[in-house]
């Protein structure tokens, strides 16, 4: 018989708040974090905005001297493990290190100490390389060094799958538990691309929003105005555990993980599928693997990035998954407050999905101000509203075709 699985800890860094409590409060009031970019000179750039975390400081978390050893995108990640770890009052012994896990991802991984030491060697040669590159910048080291840090000896590994990773580490660890491999998984996912080379990528793919003079209102999923995503950073990690686990040590339960579903588009790059079928399979395999009927799910935390072509696409194919209870369901998308994560956007919305089944409040889209008759669910549109939520899915579409979904249960359920 598999094992239940649910969640006991929440941690998060994100651009409107470097702890759960701030991020959900400033979710809820409609709270944009994106702003200009002041790291480096975006003057030739089209794109010159991002949701930046701001008032992070590592060593609230982590020694100084070890500080100057982890990519940004790394620190996010031990800082976002501790918080969930202490929320969940896990104790990591000797004696149960070998059965807690930790599965957290990064897209991109350390570009920015990559970037650094690259114009190192330029200017200044080999030898003032760092030593550290390497350990720095490859996209497991969140996941490699949270286990170091914690004493976690069970299953470790690092999902990298874009704008997918966050959610396929959380769901991937959740059948590691559910199969018996690990009693506690700590999972999720960290990114820190904010750097000049990501943006001028992005930028000359025309993915980026270019509403540089109102930063606040750039990132506007589902609306008929939308002009591409706005970059983010942060972490969002979460602490899994064996229901019977947790009973046993009695810990608090936030919410239950029932279902998980991934698919491949096999389509492009970059484009999703022109008729969302990759999303469309992903969810329909999350309904099934927690046998779930359509009409049980209340809401969806969309990937609603806020391009032209995901968006419509996404709700094309909840439209397909759902049929007429699509038009039953709440959509809204937390990029239109944070950017877009990347890497650690399905970690952070599958914390602001638990905190939706938690508190009954449904956090809104912002900036929804002109409906696209292509986008024509209820995407709570700029306030947030109560309700009852019991069941949801949370959505992750990423570059190559990658899709992942989970689905989540209010605990105790009623």
């Amino acid at each position: 018989m598999q094992r239940r699985v649910v969640i006991t800890g929440l941690g998060v860094v994100t651009p409107i708040g470097c702890d759960v409590p701030t991020f959900w409060a400033n979710l809820v009031a409609g709270k944009s974090g994106v702003s200009r970019i002041d790291m480096f000179d975006t003057s030739e750039y089209p794109t010159k905005i991002a949701g930046i975390v701001r008032d992070f400081n590592p060593e609230q978390y982590i020694d100084r001297k070890e500080v100057r050893r982890l990519d940004r995108f790394t620190q996010f990640a031990v800082a976002a493990a501790c918080q969930a770890i202490a929320d969940a009052g896990l104790v990591i012994t000797p004696e149960n290190a070998d059965r807690v896990g930790v599965y957290i991802g990064s897209g991109i991984g350390g570009i920015q100490t990559l970037l650094e030491n690259y114009r190192t060697l330029l200017e200044r040669g080999p030898r003032r390389v760092s030593p550290f590159v390497v350990p720095m910048m490859i996209a497991n080291m969140a996941s490699g060094q949270v286990s170091i840090m914690m004493g976690a000896k069970g299953p470790n590994s690092a999902a990298v799958s874009a704008c997918a990773t966050g959610t396929h580490a959380i769901g991937d660890a959740y059948k590691i538990i559910q199969r018996g491999a690990a009693d506690v998984m700590i999972a999720g996912g960290a990114e820190a691309a904010i750097v000049d080379l990501a943006l001028a990528g992005f930028s000359n793919a025309k993915a980026l929003s270019t509403r540089n003079d109102e930063p606040e209102r750039a990132s506007r999923p589902f609306d008929r105005d939308r002009d591409g995503f706005v970059m983010g950073e942060g972490a969002g990690i979460l602490v899994l555990e064996s229901l019977e686990h947790a009973l046993q040590r009695g810990a608090r339960v936030r919410a239950e993980i029932i279902g998980y579903g991934m698919s491949g588009d096999a389509f492009h790059v970059t484009a999703p599928h022109p008729e969302g079928d990759g999303a469309y399979r992903a969810m329909v395999a999350a309904l099934d693997d927690a046998g779930l009927q359509p009409e049980d799910v209340d809401y969806i935390n969309a990937h609603g990035t806020s391009t032209d072509l995901g968006d419509m696409l996404e709700t094309m194919a909840i439209k397909r998954a759902f049929g007429e209870h699509a038009y039953k369901l709440a959509v809204s998308s937390n990029k239109s407050m944070t950017g877009h994560l990347l890497g650690a956007a399905g970690g952070v919305e599958a914390v602001a999905t638990v905190k939706t089944l938690e508190e009954g409040v449904l956090p809104p889209t912002i900036n929804y101000e002109t409906p696209d008759p292509q986008c024509d669910l209820d995407y709570v549109p700029n306030v947030a509203r109560r309700a009852d939520v019991r069941c949801a899915l949370s959505n992750s579409l990423g570059f190559g075709g990658h899709n992942a979904v989970i689905a989540l249960k209010r605990f105790p359920s009623a």
